[in-house]
């Protein structure tokens, strides 16, 4: 479309008001009816204002216009119909925020086949609002106390820097990376100096624009996260928020904790970016929908995220397709394709291959064909080594084969196990029918499922009675799947981004574990885990609804074995598995706690009232398991620790509730 056209159309759009064009003459007398209903809008500072059709139409038409389409008349329909669904959606008497509304106009967007309007909209939003400045919000936050760090000394100024290289090689001995004369901290080895600079330091190599020092890199998370907290009124005043930022930039400078590859990658880069390491997106049985799942997992891919899905939906190889002879493909088959884009996307723009999960329940139908289908897949890598192909990691013989870009887990249920145990039957149960479809013995089953775990590795096995069985929002919907690790478990469709605090950090000087600082560095972590939720971008708006309805959260640790070792523990024993449930009971009731605090503060996630009782169940499960826990191995004071803790979370839950659904992840 030449200038001068759009130009034209421009001049139709700013002659909005004189000429009434959006009004009755081009909307039915019914919708417009329904345009009066909506007169308010909440914006994210909390303010209302006026709702502006005019605004919207603007908004549509700029992102058409972005996208190279110059039909105004589409603009105007694509309006009217979000104009509608706002209507029917907020009667009158319901003021939709302004995130309800984007909402609502991205859903119009794609189920209008114009998702790549979609994405000159979501850029137009960030352009507008790089141009509206933020302003701090004190007066109705947390306090926020110094553990580690002293008012007026920048927590840079206690280390010791040094220059490095960065260099990696190949297996054969070939640089792949490699960057000169990096600012990091002494005491910093150089392999974590060899990972952050190539993985985490952003700008093209060569250019002026690459980060070359550690302190730009920490600055860019922490600053922009603090600013965030900031102007969200996470703070009660000023000297809190100078802080938490003080302490945040000391936790991650030096290796005490870290985020998830996600915010390395993206935050201080745009102005709403992509946080959340981890989603479960759902899939229904239409070809809409299992191509759709396609492109959110490629988006997940590229800005460095994992994501699982659940199957289960698609109808079985053995059953028909409608009215027709025909038979489905069945999820197997699907899942060659998702396998295909997952192996040349490279997450986060960068070498590290995509992080898949794909889950079937031990019902369904194929549930044979899936069991097998990586180890069969294996067989073929094998016999292409025996003919001389590359066996390595990214060879010839594993490239060429199915599968190899996912983890595969069978869901099964307390049930499925029980005829396990007792030597029952099994009944697949068809998708579309919901009639029985095969029986088997269930032992054959999980022989199938030992032999072929045996042979590579998967698939592994969830517990899905279990899992719901510590679901905090069951009146919300089941948990059918997880991500890539398994280590979050919720609801389908949404998103949750982690951090992990160094165990090996949290010791006193003498060796022992410091529980203190433990738990301050939760705390630390859990708030700018939330601060997060709401100035990310998702990739879907069914999951960013997910994100800003249930804020869920995923703290955990990393060098648990390392921290045995030095205890004189043995990982594989009783005395390191009890350490190891204190431990973490004392991290998920610090998180807990402090996601109440800013509850108490800020307001619980939007379906906490639903989910009350449930969630305050689950909460008293966590208080009394941490009196179950086996003190041999343990000091005792961390053990009462770790009981008072859930005893102070239960009270405070009762009270003022949870700003996350879910705090912790394993």
């Amino acid at each position: 479309m030449s200038d001068g056209a759009f130009q034209t159309q421009d001049k139709k759009v700013d002659s909005f008001n004189k000429t009434q064009e959006f009004g009755q003459k081009q909307i039915s007398e019914k919708v417009w009816q329904y345009l009066a209903q909506v007169k308010q809008i909440k914006k994210r500072s909390g303010t209302v204002e006026d709702f502006d059709p005019e605004k919207m139409f603007r908004a549509v038409w700029y992102s058409f216009r972005d996208a190279g389409m110059k039909d105004i008349d589409l603009a105007r329909r694509v309006t009217s119909q979000v104009m509608s669904r706002l209507a029917h959606q907020y009667n009158g008497h319901t003021v939709p925020t302004a995130d309800e509304v984007r909402e609502v106009l991205l859903m119009v967007f794609i189920y209008s086949n114009l998702g790549h309007v979609a994405k000159r909209f979501m850029a137009y939003r960030e352009k507008k609002g790089e141009r509206q400045e933020r302003t701090p919000a004190y007066g109705k936050g947390v306090k926020f106390n110094r553990f580690f760090t002293k008012l007026g000394q920048h927590p840079y100024d206690e280390i010791e820097w040094e220059m490095r290289d960065a260099k990696i090689t190949n297996d054969k001995g070939e640089v792949v990376f490699e960057q000169n004369g990096v600012e990091v901290p002494k005491s910093w080895s150089q392999t974590a100096t060899n990972i952050v600079v190539s993985k985490y330091f952003r700008g093209k190599l060569g250019t002026a624009e690459r980060e070359w020092s550690v302190k730009q890199m920490v600055e860019r998370v922490a600053k922009t996260i603090s600013d965030w907290g900031k102007c969200d009124g996470y703070f009660e005043a000023e000297e809190d928020a100078r802080s938490f930022e003080d302490e945040l930039t000391h936790i991650l400078v030096n290796q005490l904790a870290a985020f998830n590859s996600p915010v390395w990658f993206n935050v201080g880069i745009s102005p709403r970016p992509q946080t959340s390491a981890c989603f479960i997106n759902s899939v229904q049985d239409d070809m809409r929908s299992i191509l759709n799942l396609a492109t959110v997992e490629g988006m997940l891919f590229k800005y460095g995220s994992g994501t699982g899905s659940n199957l289960s939906n698609l109808r079985s190889s053995k059953e028909f397709l409608g009215a027709s002879s025909g038979k489905s493909s069945g999820p197997v088959s699907f899942m060659k394709g998702f396998d295909a884009f997952a192996g040349v996307i490279k997450s986060g723009g960068k070498t590290r291959r995509a992080a898949k999960m794909v889950i079937l329940n031990v019902d369904h139908p194929d549930i044979i064909e899936f069991i097998r289908c990586k180890a069969d897949e294996e067989k073929k890598a094998w016999a292409l080594i025996e003919k001389g192909y590359d066996g390595s990691f990214d060879g010839e013989a594993y490239s060429s084969i199915f599968f190899q870009n996912a983890n595969n887990s069978v869901r099964v249920t307390d049930e499925f196990m029980k005829a396990v145990e007792e030597d029952g039957e099994w009944q697949t149960i068809s998708i579309t029918a919901k009639e029985p479809a095969e029986t088997y013995r269930a032992k054959d089953i999980m022989k199938e499922i030992a032999d072929a775990t045996w042979a590579c590795g998967d698939p592994g096995l969830q517990f899905d009675t279990v899992a719901n069985s510590w679901h905090t929002c069951p009146a919300s919907g089941r948990i059918n799947a997880s991500n890539p690790c398994s280590e979050y478990m919720f609801l389908d469709d949404s998103a949750c981004n982690l951090a992990s605090v160094n165990l090996m950090k949290c010791r006193d000087e003498s060796g022992e574990f410091d529980a203190p600082r433990f738990e301050h560095i939760c705390r630390t972590m859990i708030t700018a885990q939330e601060i997060l939720i709401d100035n990310s971008s998702y990739p879907t708006p069914a999951i960013e609804q997910s994100a800003y309805d249930f804020r869920a959260l995923g703290l955990g640790y990393a060098n648990l074995g390392a921290l045995l070792m030095s205890r004189g523990l043995a990982y594989d024993s009783e005395e390191g598995r009890n350490f190891a449930a204190t431990a973490t009971a004392i991290m998920t009731a610090t998180a807990y706690d402090q996601s109440s605090r800013i509850a108490e503060k800020l307001g619980t996630f939007k379906n906490y009232a639903e989910n009350e009782e449930p969630f305050l169940g689950v909460i008293d499960k966590h208080r009394r398991a941490a009196y179950e826990i086996d003190p041999l191995g343990v000091p005792e004071e961390l053990i009462e620790r770790a009981k008072n803790a859930w005893e102070v979370v239960c009270q405070r839950g009762r009270e003022h509730g949870f700003r996350n659904a879910q705090t912790t992840v394993l």
